[in-house]
C-alpha cells in the first residue's frame, strides 16, 4: 500500500489538465501555427510527448523550440487532404473507409469483405494516379454501425447505448449515435417498453453520426455526470475534448463493457451501407452490435460516442467514434459535469478529469448515481487513526524497506505511465 502510494504521489507542479489533453494542445497549436503547406499533422508518442509531422527545417526547428519532436516528412496537410477530396468525388464504394496517416504520411485506402473485386481494383487505380502516398488495405469483417452502451437504450429501431448526458439549460438529454433512430423514435429501459426514458428529437445520419434524445421526464436525475463502466462501477466525466493521435482511450458499451485502445486517426471517412459518415476518429478499440452510441473517454474527458467499424472483441478490429464536441457544437448543448459543489449538474466542462473506477449505484440510462461509501477515506486518515498507530507504523516501516529494496528495480517508465493516465485521481 505504501509502495503504491509513494509511486502515485503528485508532484505538486501539475495544472489543472490532463498529460494527453496537454501535449494534444501543443502538438494542434504548433500544426494551426506553421500551416498545411509545412506540417503534415500531429500526434503522442508512446511516451506522450507531442510529435509534429514537417517538410522543411524551418518548421522543425520551431517544433523542437516549442519543447516537441519533429519527424520531416514528404507530403504536407495540404497533399493530404488534396488526396480526399479526389477519394470523395470519386463514385460511392459502400465498405471502404479512409483516413489520413500522420505517422506513415500516408492516406491509407481500406475496404472490408464486401467491396467486389472490381470496385477495389478501380479504387486501386485511383490511388496510384494520386502518388506514392495513397495505400490500399484491405480490411476483415464489414464496416457497419454497431446498432444493437454504457446502459442500454430499447426501441422499435433497434438496441443502442446511451453515450453522456448534455443540456440545452432547460432540458436534459442524452447524446448516441445518429444511426440508432430516426427522429420521433422512443426509447425504453426495458423489453416490454414500460419503463420511457425518452424520444429522439433530432437525428444526423449520414453525414454525422449523432442524435438527441431528450429525457421524457425532462431530467438527467442525480449522477448525470457518470458514465456506466459494468459490474455497478462508473467514471465521472469532467469536461469534452477533442483527442489526439496515439492517445490511449477507453470505450463502454452494453454488449461487450469496458474496452481500451489507441487513437490511430482522425477526420476519417466511412461509407456504411447506409451512407457516408465524415470526421470519425479511428481507433483500434474493439466494439460489437449493440455498443453504438456508447461513450469514449480518457481521464474522465469525453471525447466520442461509438458509430461504427469491423470486427469484434475476440479477433480485435477497428471501432470508428463521432467527436463529441462537434456534435454538442451543432446541437447547440452542453455536456453535464460535476458543479463545484458536486451537485453533478453543472453545464460548463471542468478542467480537471479523472480516470478512476466509482460506485454509481442506482442507476438511470446514460447516468449514475453519486459516489458514496468507503471510497471516500483516504489512506492517510486510516492510519492518522489512533486505533491504527501502533500497528500502522509497523506496516509503514516493513513497506518502507520493502520500498527502498525494490525502488531500483521498478521502471521509471511505468511510473510515468501510471502518472500520465491517472494523474487527475492523486491527492
Amino acid at each position: 500500500m505504501v509502495t503504491r502510494a509513494v509511486a502515485s504521489e503528485p508532484d505538486g507542479t501539475s495544472v489543472p489538465r490532463t498529460f494527453a489533453a496537454s501535449a494534444a494542445d501543443t502538438g494542434s497549436e504548433l500544426v494551426a501555427r506553421l500551416g498545411a503547406s509545412r506540417t503534415a499533422g500531429s500526434w503522442l508518442s508512446a511516451a506522450g510527448k507531442p510529435v509534429v509531422a514537417v517538410t522543411d527545417e524551418e518548421a522543425a526547428a520551431a517544433v523542437r523550440k516549442a519543447g516537441a519532436e519533429a519527424k520531416m516528412v514528404d507530403h504536407s496537410m495540404d497533399d493530404l487532404r488534396s488526396a480526399t477530396s479526389t477519394l470523395r468525388s470519386a463514385p460511392r464504394v459502400a465498405g471502404t473507409a479512409w483516413v489520413m496517416d500522420y505517422r506513415s504520411n500516408e492516406v491509407v485506402v481500406k475496404g472490408d469483405s464486401t467491396v467486389s473485386a472490381a470496385d477495389w481494383s478501380r479504387m486501386t487505380q485511383l490511388a496510384d494516379g494520386m502518388g506514392g502516398f495513397v495505400r490500399m488495405e484491405r480490411a476483415e469483417g464489414t464496416f457497419t454501425t454497431r446498432l444493437n452502451g454504457a446502459l442500454p437504450l430499447l426501441s422499435t429501431a433497434g438496441r443502442c447505448s446511451a453515450g453522456f448526458n448534455v443540456t440545452d439549460g432547460q432540458r436534459d438529454f442524452i447524446l448516441t449515435a445518429g444511426h440508432c433512430g430516426p427522429d420521433g423514435s422512443v426509447w425504453f429501459a426495458d423489453t416490454r417498453g414500460t419503463q420511457q426514458i425518452g424520444q429522439t428529437i433530432r437525428q444526423n445520419f449520414p453525414g454525422s453520426d449523432f442524435s438527441l434524445v431528450q429525457y421524457a421526464s425532462g431530467k438527467a436525475g442525480a449522477g448525470a455526470e457518470v458514465v456506466s463502466i459494468g459490474e455497478g462501477k462508473g467514471v465521472r466525466i469532467t469536461g469534452a475534448a477533442d483527442p489526439a493521435v496515439g492517445q490511449r482511450v477507453f470505450r463502454s458499451g452494453s454488449t461487450s463493457g469496458l474496452r481500451d485502445g489507441e487513437v490511430t486517426a482522425l477526420n476519417a471517412t466511412v461509407n456504411y451501407p447506409e451512407g457516408t459518415v465524415t470526421g470519425l476518429i479511428e481507433t483500434n478499440v474493439c466494439a460489437e452490435p449493440g455498443d453504438s452510441g456508447g461513450p469514449m473517454f480518457s481521464e474522465g474527458v469525453a471525447l466520442g460516442v461509438t458509430s461504427g467499424g469491423s470486427g469484434d472483441c475476440a479477433s480485435g478490429g477497428t471501432t470508428f467514434f463521432q467527436p463529441v464536441t462537434k456534435a454538442m457544437a451543432a446541437l447547440n448543448v452542453k455536456l453535464i459535469v460535476a458543479a463545484p459543489n458536486g451537485s453533478g449538474q453543472g453545464a460548463a466542462p471542468a478542467p480537471s478529469a479523472t480516470q478512476s473506477a466509482i460506485a454509481p449505484g442506482e442507476a438511470s440510462p446514460g447516468s449514475s448515481a453519486p459516489i458514496t461509501g468507503e471510497g471516500a477515506v483516504t489512506l492517510l486518515a486510516r492510519l492518522a487513526d489512533p486505533k491504527n498507530v501502533g500497528p500502522g507504523l509497523l506496516v509503514i516501516a516493513g513497506s518502507l524497506c520493502a520500498l527502498v529494496a525494490t525502488r531500483f528495480i521498478r521502471a521509471e517508465q511505468d511510473r510515468k505511465a501510471y502518472r500520465r493516465h491517472y494523474s487527475t485521481t492523486w491527492g
